[in-house]
This record gives C-alpha cells, structure tokens and sequence, in this order.
C-alpha cells in the first residue's frame, strides 16, 4: 500500500482539535472523510502533533496508506475538492516511503503564537490571534523567556492532563518578535523543540504576558520553572493565538 505524506493547514476554530472524536467535528474526521470519497472504506491518518480544540495549523503533516497509486498533485486536488466547505486545506502532498512515519520521524516541531495588544477590538484577526489591551514590555519578555532556553524539567508548564512519559524536554528557541499594526501592536513568540508538552506553549505565553504587563518580574520564570509546581506557572493563555507552523524531519518530504 503506497504511503502519502500531507502538509495541512486548518483554521481550528470549528473543531474540538486534531483528534477524531465520536460525537465533536475534529480536523482528523474531516480529512479521513474526504479520503473516503476517493477510496472507500475507513481511513486512519497520522499526524506530528495532536493540536488541542481551538488550534490552528499552517504546517501539520500527516500521512496515510492507501491502495490506490496516486499522482501527488491530484491526490491533493482531490482531497482539496471534497474537504470543502470545512476550513482545511491540504498544501502538499508527497509519496513517502513505508518507514516514514509523521509523529516518529520528526526531529522538531514549530510553533507560533500571535498576541495582538490594542484597545480597540480585533475584526479581521477574530479568533486567530489572543488580544490583550495592556502594553506589554517586550524586552522583560524576552528577558523572561531566556530562563526556559535549554534542557528542563517543565512540571510547571505542564497540563495536569499531560500523558507524556517524562517533563523533560529540551527547548531549542524562543523568538519573540513586535509588529506595529493600526493602532496597536501584535507580537509573535516563536518557539521551536523536537517535542513539546500538552498546554507547554500556552503556559508559556501566558506568564510571559504576565512579566511583559509588569505583574512578574523575568527572574520570576525561572524560579517557576525551578518549582516544578503546576501552581507555580501564570495563567495559560487561549488557544485560538496558537499555530502549529512547520514540523522538521531528517529530509523534506515536500521538497
């Protein structure tokens, strides 16, 4: 059975996240749906990260084996055709060899998360982006996010929830870059590990929003992160600011 690798992008506002669910709409059902349309039968994809309800992707690969041998580009148009009227779109697709495998193979994962700080309401970004109306003081962000660099026990910015094997990760960046918009400003964290823990990026945002709006000192980060206390973290930030942006693999599928 050939193996197909997708880059999929989805707006995840409509979806209870990734995952298929019985009785919720998920980004998963939609794409193994459409699937369905092209061949028969139930379809099982795969996915590099299982983003929660709310999320978006601009990057999320996944892959399927099927019975049919398909010309990449078609696949996609195909797919593209029967996803529609649903926020999803498959960019790429590639053939891939048997051993690929979308989770395991990947050797990074990249986020985005984008805050807009203005007073008045946002229009056209509404429920792509987390506003905020305080100012926020960029450089004790970056001050702060400085602490999380490196290898780590992240207890604290770990969800209760989290089924992940151990806390340890090791987080490679934190880039946190200010646009001027009309009126305000929107500021994007960039943050990029091989793996990442359930609510990790979220937790993370959101006490570096509480150290940008003056309510933690930086240095306070890292004596949170030194707790290894879930009570110890700020207030985790909502979902619909959230991108899963690029997942990384040993050689490009989609080149």
């Amino acid at each position: 059975m050939p193996r197909y690798a997708f880059k999929i992008e989805y707006d995840g506002g409509p979806f209870a996240g990734w995952q298929r669910q019985a009785d919720q709409p998920s980004v998963q059902g939609a794409v193994e749906a459409a699937l369905a349309k092209l061949e028969p039968g139930p379809h099982t994809i795969a996915a590099a990260g299982r983003t929660d309800a709310g999320v978006h992707a601009t990057g999320q690969v996944a892959h399927a084996d099927l019975t049919k041998d398909w010309d990449p580009f078609r696949l996609s148009e195909a797919l593209n055709y029967h996803l529609r009227p649903a926020p999803v779109a498959i960019l790429a697709c590639a053939r891939v060899e048997d051993e690929f495998h979308s989770r395991f193979s990947a050797q990074e994962r990249r986020y985005l998360f984008r805050l807009v700080q203005r007073r008045a309401p946002v229009t056209h970004d509404r429920g792509l982006v987390w506003q905020v109306l305080n100012p926020l003081d960029i450089e004790a962000m970056r001050e702060g996010a400085a602490h999380l660099i490196g290898h780590h026990d992240f207890t604290t910015f770990r969800s209760t929830m989290c089924q992940s094997n151990s806390p340890v990760k090791t987080l490679d960046e934190i880039r946190i870059e200010s646009l001027d918009i009309p009126h305000g400003r929107e500021v994007r964290f960039h943050l990029r590990a091989r793996s990442f823990l359930h609510n990790q990026v979220r937790s993370i945002v959101g006490t570096l929003e509480r150290v940008g709006a003056g309510s933690w000192p930086p240095e306070r980060v890292g004596e949170a992160l030194a707790a290894r206390d879930r009570a110890a973290c700020g207030p985790v930030c909502p979902p619909q600011g959230l991108y899963l942006s690029a997942v990384g693999y040993p050689h490009d599928p989609f080149a």
